[in-house]
């Protein structure tokens, strides 16, 4: 095949409009819409790599299936068979277009728009504009327009800005060749489609008044002046003032372009500076490491094509370093200059660097006078991207406020990059223009390590690798922290690490603050100095709130739970929450719940002691507490219908606990709050808020026992058991008992777990409540089973039968008939055992009452095993199976596939035995139950056989 004939089969690639593949004159049938949107997302990468994650985001946005991975490599390989090319590369784990071996009109019209720039910096209007007529003609209607998704919606405008960009310029080239009534149609229909943009209304101004329709163009001033007062409630900008004055006074210069000029000349800047670009990047940093996910995203061509790059964090945690490193390794890419200014956004001394102070340094910093500059923000603003225009700047903004501070200072070139650090989020700046967000958390554990390698040397950190951890862990891998305590170290090399880490965790609160300060009297170097910052930039509610956040006991938290905290409403939680959000005071690391590092969590421990009062301190711990209490009690309700129940006394004032629906919401909140609520206790008991501590551990008790969590269960409770004591409350010991019985059983300390049932029997005896004797002795029944005495634990369960039936009980009376029933069955009584367990599935229907039943479907699973009706028995238990799975009741889950097992054993079917029986070893292994080995030995033996 000769040249020719290569050219003509070469694959091509349109996205400047519907998208589409050609090869020669025939075009390539790209499939269905999802199989295009991984095409679209390729193409607009031009020949950047595509993790996987990324495509599947382009395809489903942020929930995709569970099947999008299989998804995207299947689009990938019809794609391949359907182009008959190799175009589509893997690399690593995702791909790229190779665009050697394929065109794309977008990668040839960003060409084209490049060679116009550089014509017109050159003074050649004629061929900047003629080359970007050529580029514009590339476009055949709206970009990617036969594309659905988020990621095509967001390129089809980003490639629409692209278009506008290039008609601006190639209109604006044709005016300064004198055009004006051969652009005025084309400017009508561009003011109409973007009426806010003051560029296309000056040049239709000027283009109207060469054509010799002055009235006209002042009329659109008047009518553009209207619109902005109306809309943004602003004036005109300096741009459009001038052309209007200009126009009103009939200037004749007007009608005559100007002689071409350099861009060195439009710019105003001396000769002798004018090849000059400034540099004012500070030093990177020697020992900068990690980051790399970061610095990779950053340097990918469609963020860098974004224009503005947003880099947020906490205070510490590394954003400038990043930011500087990254501007380094990419300042070759900006030949016209690097451009650098701290805003002082959190400095101490309350005063940030105006935007009009930024805007006349970099001015000047090109060598323009300070006299020749103008006064007004806009005109200054307008001035800087003028100068900008035709440009490739790199602009470096440190430790920004707000949005507001920033948006004078964007550039208007696409040539242009500017990276911004801040404390707060600039949501603003995301939204409205488009910024590439990077957001920094600490340091993995890795990376901390090599941080500090690169501070004090990698045999130091190898020879005390214990301490170094105890380090890393201790400055919660926050880059400041650490580089403290590695200049500590650096400059005294004898001391040994273990030294500095037991400084370290031998202090608390204020104390290991004061070991992260500094003595240099610079505070840059100084954690408690750093956080103090973004502190006293926050209203008075929302440093309320960041104070309190240390006396909660979790960690993590969320908004309800924080309301309770402080005492306030949903609403104003919500907009405090949001402001420590923004300064990343706090992090939303899962969506709803917030958390606090915990050098930060130390700082707001030391300003709570020294601004609250003790008496406050304490009322804000009791409404969290109670949060806790008056949710867990109706969640626990849900999630354990038949439970027996207790009066909660009034809340107090300020309380906002959460309503938790149903029995699967109840266990969601469970599951959520598991690492809150056992801390809560513990935290209760310890502070002496005795009644609250022992009814939130009776309220937990359930969901602990039925997650496995049973280590968990006996510490909540051994804290419960010293507050009932010291209350004097017998119900209250009794209830505890109950919990720390059924943990003790589990965890195989069967006589323990009896001794605390039978006190708790006989304190409920001594209180008189029928009811609760009742269950201590279904309770007993479970221990006596334990302990291998089934007649002691069937004649338990009688006596909790008799005693609800005596009561009426009908809520707790199906669990007291199955347990009659699971004993008889153990005992060979399996007809007596049916009859049981069948009488308590008849009460259990329509009463939502799932643990019941499912307990209630393995006894009767069991019972037809023994008497032979085996596909019964399976049936059954897969009945109580998907009802242990539902609730998350792990080692009933486990027990019964034991039993199932068993029954398809029995049926000669050894695969799904096998199946049930590695299913439950790995359930209770993950418990570190003792009953695992019983199942060893069961799979060890069907192995023999």
């Amino acid at each position: 095949m000769n040249v020719r004939e290569q050219q003509h089969d070469r694959l091509r690639f349109e996205v400047l409009g519907p998208l589409t593949a050609w090869r020669g004159t025939h075009e390539v049938d790209l499939g269905p819409p999802q199989q295009r949107a991984v095409l679209a997302a390729l193409l607009t990468a031009e020949g950047d790599r595509l993790a996987l994650k990324d495509l599947i985001g382009a395809v489903w946005g942020p929930n995709p299936p569970g099947s999008a991975t299989g998804s995207v490599h299947a689009y990938v390989h019809r794609l391949r068979r359907r182009l008959e090319s190799s175009v589509i590369v893997s690399v690593d784990d995702g791909y790229r277009i190779d665009l050697e071996r394929c065109s794309l009109d977008l990668s040839e019209f960003r060409a084209r728009v490049d060679d116009a720039v550089r014509a017109h910096r050159a003074g050649d209007n004629r061929r900047a504009a003629d080359t970007l007529r050529a580029a514009l003609g590339l476009w055949q209607g709206p970009p990617l327009v036969n594309v659905r998704g988020a990621h095509a919606e967001t390129w089809r405008a980003h490639l629409t800005r692209l278009r506008a960009s290039a008609l601006e310029r190639r209109i604006g080239a044709e005016l300064e060749l004198g055009a004006g009534a051969e652009v005025v149609t084309e400017l009508s229909v561009l003011v109409d489609d973007n009426p806010l943009d003051e560029r296309f209304r000056e040049m239709h101004m000027l283009a109207l008044y060469r054509s010799g329709q002055q009235a006209a163009a002042l009329d659109v001033y008047r009518t553009t002046r209207n619109l902005l007062a109306g809309e943004l409630g602003v004036d005109p900008g300096p741009g459009l003032q001038d052309m209007y004055h200009r126009i009103l006074r009939s200037d004749r210069a007007l009608l005559r372009p100007e002689p071409p000029r350099s861009r060195t000349e439009s710019a105003a800047a001396p000769p002798d500076q004018a090849h000059v670009p400034p540099a004012q990047l500070p030093a990177d940093l020697p020992v900068f490491v990690g980051r790399d996910e970061h610095l990779a995203h950053m340097g990918t061509p469609d963020r860098l094509r974004s224009g503005i790059s947003v880099i947020t964090g906490t205070a510490g945690v590394g954003k400038t370093a990043l930011a500087i490193h990254w501007a380094h390794r990419h300042a070759e890419r900006f030949p016209d200059g690097q451009l650098f200014l701290n805003l002082r956004g959190f400095d101490p001394s309350g005063a940030p660097i105006t935007p009009r102070y930024a805007l006349r340094t970099f001015l000047e910093s090109f060598g323009l006078s300070p006299q020749s500059l103008p006064q007004d923000l806009d005109a200054l603003s307008a001035r800087f991207r003028t100068l900008l225009d035709g440009r490739r700047v790199l602009i470096l903004l440190d430790n920004a406020r707000d949005s507001q501070q920033i948006r004078p200072l964007l550039p208007g070139h696409p040539g242009c990059h500017l990276i911004v650090t801040s404390r707060n989020r600039l949501a603003g700046l995301v939204a409205a223009e488009g910024a590439d967000h990077v957001h920094l958390k600490v340091l993995d554990v890795q990376e901390a390590r090599e941080f500090l390698s690169r501070r004090i040397g990698e045999g130091r950190v190898r020879a005390e690798s214990s301490a170094a951890d105890t380090i890393i862990g201790l400055c919660a891998r926050l880059p400041l922290a650490l580089s403290i305590v590695g200049t500590r170290a650096a400059i005294q090399p004898s001391f040994p690490l273990n030294a500095l880490a037991a400084e370290l965790d031998h202090s608390d609160g204020d104390d290991r603050l004061d070991v992260l300060s500094e003595t240099d009297p610079d505070d840059v170097t100084d954690v408690r100095a750093a956080f103090s910052w973004s502190y006293h930039a926050l209203t008075p509610p929302a440093a309320r709130l960041f104070r309190l956040l240390a006396l909660h006991p979790g960690p993590d938290i969320t908004v309800p739970a924080a309301a309770s905290l402080a005492g306030l409403t949903g609403p104003q939680l919500r907009r405090a929450m949001a402001e420590l959000t923004r300064t990343h005071l706090v992090q939303e690391h899962v969506p709803g719940r917030f958390e606090v590092h915990d050098l930060l969590r130390a700082y707001a421990a030391e300003l709570v002691g020294s601004t609250e009062t003790g008496q406050e301190r304490t009322e804000a711990q009791h409404r969290a507490f109670a949060h806790y209490l008056y949710t867990a009690h109706p969640a626990g309700t849900l999630y354990s219908p038949h439970r027996h129940t207790m009066e909660l006394p009034e809340p107090v004032d300020g309380l906002c606990p959460e309503t938790v629906g149903d029995i699967d919401a109840a266990a969601a909140w469970f599951i959520a709050e598991q690492a809150v609520l056992i801390a809560a206790v513990e935290r209760c008991a310890a502070l002496r808020q005795d009644d609250l501590a022992w009814r939130l551990a009776w309220a937990i008790s359930h969901f602990l026992d039925r997650r496995g969590l049973w280590h968990e269960l006996r510490a909540t409770h051994v804290a419960a058991l010293g507050a009932a004591q010291r209350l004097g409350d017998p119900a209250a010991e009794a209830y505890v008992r109950w919990g720390l019985a059924r943990a003790a059983t589990d965890l195989g300390d069967v006589g323990e777990a009896r001794a605390h049932m039978e006190r708790a029997t006989a304190l409920f005896a001594s209180t008189g409540d029928a009811t609760a004797q009742a269950e201590s002795h279904r309770q007993l029944s479970w221990v006596a089973e334990r302990q291998g005495d089934l007649e002691a634990a069937l004649d338990h369960a009688r006596r909790s039968l008799v005693l609800h039936r005596a009561k009426g009980d009908q809520a707790r009376l199906p669990a007291a008939l199955n347990a009659v029933g699971w004993y008889s069955t153990l005992l060979g009584r399996h007809a007596d055992a049916l009859d049981h367990c069948q009488e308590a599935l008849a009460l259990l229907a329509g009463r939502n009452q799932p643990y019941y039943e499912a307990d209630t479907w393995d006894s009767i699973g069991c019972a037809q095993h023994h008497l032979g009706r085996l596909q019964e028995a399976v049936t059954s238990y897969r009945n109580a199976l998907s009802l242990y799975q539902r609730l998350g009741v792990l080692y009933s889950e486990a027990d019964t596939r034991v039993r199932l097992g068993d029954t398809w054993l029995s049926m000669g079917h050894r695969r799904p035995a096998r199946a049930e029986w590695e299913r439950a070893l790995e359930v209770l292994e993950s418990l570190h139950h003792a009953d695992a080995a019983s199942v060893r030995a069961k799979l060890a033996a069907l192995r023999e056989a």
